[in-house]
């Protein structure tokens, strides 16, 4: 799935140039290079909901079950489509649905 990304220029892969690093690191890293955050961690969005981080943007894959092609698909057609609205957005992938939404601030 990241090597499908990262050929669309979507992906800069933090398990593999820092495994374990702390979210709130990633999402530091993240804002710092203004880059939208794709995960499948929904730790994010308890950082920008419940403590009000603020971010660049957010994209939680709920993409469970999915051969990581499939996955891959599913990511790159929406960032195609959607890439102006997921600007400091928190968004939600599922199979057949996305939804968008601004944190209030």
């Amino acid at each position: 799935m990241v090597d499908r990304l990262r050929t669309e220029g979507h992906v800069a892969y933090v398990a593999e140039s820092a495994p374990g690093t702390d979210d709130d690191v990633v999402l530091d890293r993240a804002n710092r290079d203004g880059a939208v955050l794709i995960t499948a961690d929904k730790d994010f969005g308890e950082l920008v909901y419940r403590q009000g981080r603020a971010q660049s943007g957010v994209v939680l894959m709920r993409l469970a079950g999915l051969r990581p092609d499939r996955k891959a698909e599913i990511v790159a057609s929406f960032i195609r489509a959607r890439t102006a609205e997921l600007e400091r957005s928190f968004t939600v992938i599922a199979p057949s649905t996305a939804r968008i939404r601004r944190p209030r601030r």
